[in-house]
């Protein structure tokens, strides 16, 4: 059994003033990590090759996904399709989001060698 404590994975995150990322969790068709952006901070992140289902676990701010912006608090839950622009923005308290994968994260990037590989 792999079992997890939200309060445990916020409070080992909840440290650095700079977006953190962990992943915890990681099987064959699934993985499970935490993002924190912290208030004020900006989201640089570029679209990834698996879906992202984010639940949002502290914190507030607002997620732009393609051209649509939501704002997100604690209960919130946002998909993100494979290769859609997306980016947390106007992050008024330290967000705490758990990032489900599918597949897992990484697992469809492209190989070090190939051209698109960034």
């Amino acid at each position: 059994m792999d079992a997890f404590e939200i309060d445990e994975l916020v409070a080992a995150q909840d440290r650095t003033g700079e977006h953190t990322y962990v992943d915890f969790l990681r099987k064959e068709m699934l993985s499970l990590g935490m993002s924190v952006w912290p208030a004020g901070g900006e989201d640089t992140q570029q679209p990834h090759t698996e879906d992202e289902v984010y639940v949002v676990m502290a914190g507030r701010g607002v997620i732009r996904v393609a051209d649509d912006d939501r704002p997100v608090k604690p209960g919130s839950v946002v998909y993100v399709g494979a290769g859609v622009e997306h980016r947390f923005h106007t992050v008024e308290d330290d967000l705490h989001v758990l990032v489900f994968w599918a597949p897992p994260y990484g697992s469809r990037a492209p190989a070090a060698g190939d051209a698109a590989a960034h």
